[in-house]
């Protein structure tokens, strides 16, 4: 049994709390809002993000992150991204040298382009710090729902402990070293799905969607292996996996977010009726920087930040993709 820390008590958090109490570890739960914790504590239940799913009597919700910290085998970081780095500033006096952070957040910082994992380290540098991703709703995983996911690490000695801890009969674990590939799968995907919604709200069908799908995770793998991820990656769970249950799926808050843009309503009109974080519009621009500094072409995810900051209309933005310059689909694939 392990002991472990769940940072951050939204969806994400309170599906992984049941998950590894099934698995039978101790779990202890923290948010910084008062709010949360007393409903926790009262109904047993997150019943704004995660209506239905019950939590067992013996977890711990607490607003005390010293103690949701000392002595846990594991912390699951679990605050949407763009606390991570004040989450992680808090977190870093409490942390013991060696301590397993995993991150299950995704997204990018705008000014600094850093991965989340790579501001927790730089936050906390006494840490391990790995990352847990892959195509993984938490509506489904609270209710028990078959789910495979991949760990990232520095060390398998790491990666294969985190695997042995999440690992049940309803979620499986892969696990991998590359990190920085894992993480820019996970963040990239979240724009292409902004996209895909926005076609959703078009109107348009299940070729338009298919298109943004296979020339988006094109786009991914494109800038991800510019900056040192595996091409390998972006073909498995964190890449095309992440990336079709994203863009099909109504659980998906930047495909709902999309498809309002879709249909006329403005970024922050969207976001304010999801009512969640839409960690796309985050990611957005920092892809558009991540492409200026690697010199790699991503047209998707270009588009998509017209549409988001500079209001284009969503179909001129979609007109605009299909009349580009004619191209081949594969580079390096040689005429007889």
């Amino acid at each position: 049994m392990a002991n472990i820390g769940i940072i951050g008590a939204g969806s994400w958090g309170i599906a992984l709390s049941v998950l590894l109490h099934n698995n039978g570890h101790k779990i202890t739960v923290w948010s910084i809002l008062e709010d949360e914790i007393m409903m926790l504590n009262t109904e047993h239940e997150h019943k704004d993000k995660l209506p239905g799913v019950k939590l067992p009597e013996d977890m711990v919700f607490t607003t005390d992150l010293k103690a949701a910290i000392e002595g846990k085998d594991i912390l699951v970081l679990a605050v949407p991204s763009p606390f991570t780095r004040s989450t992680s500033h808090n977190m870093k006096k409490y942390v013991s040298e060696g301590q397993i952070i995993v991150n299950v957040a995704k997204g990018i910082e705008e000014k600094s382009l850093m991965t989340l994992s790579q501001i927790i380290k730089e936050e906390i540098e006494q840490a391990d710090v790995a990352v847990l991703s892959g195509p993984s709703h938490a509506e489904e995983v609270g209710r028990g729902i078959p789910t495979t996911i991949v760990v990232g690490a520095k060390t398998k000695e790491t990666a294969e402990y985190i695997q042995n801890v999440f690992m049940s009969d309803v979620f499986r674990v892969y696990i991998s070293p590359d990190v920085l590939g894992i993480e820019l799968g996970a963040a990239l995907k979240n724009v292409v799905a902004l996209a895909a919604g926005i076609a959703d709200g078009l109107g348009y069908g299940d070729n338009t969607k298919a298109a943004l799908i296979t020339r988006g995770i094109t786009e991914i793998a494109r800038l991800g292996t510019a900056m040192g991820g595996k091409f390998e990656t972006f073909c498995g769970l964190s890449g095309i996996g992440d990336l079709i249950v994203t863009c099909a799926s109504m659980h998906s808050r930047n495909r709902r977010a999309g498809i309002l843009i879709g249909q006329g309503k403005t970024m922050e009109e969207a976001m304010a009726e999801v009512k969640m974080v839409v960690e796309g519009v985050y990611s957005a621009k920092a892809a558009m920087g991540l492409a200026k500094k690697y010199g790699v072409e991503l047209p998707i995810i270009e588009q998509v930040n017209e549409v988001l900051f500079n209001h284009k209309p969503a179909a001129e933005a979609v007109k605009d993709l299909m009349i580009r310059d004619k191209k081949l689909e594969h580079q390096d694939l040689p005429w007889e």
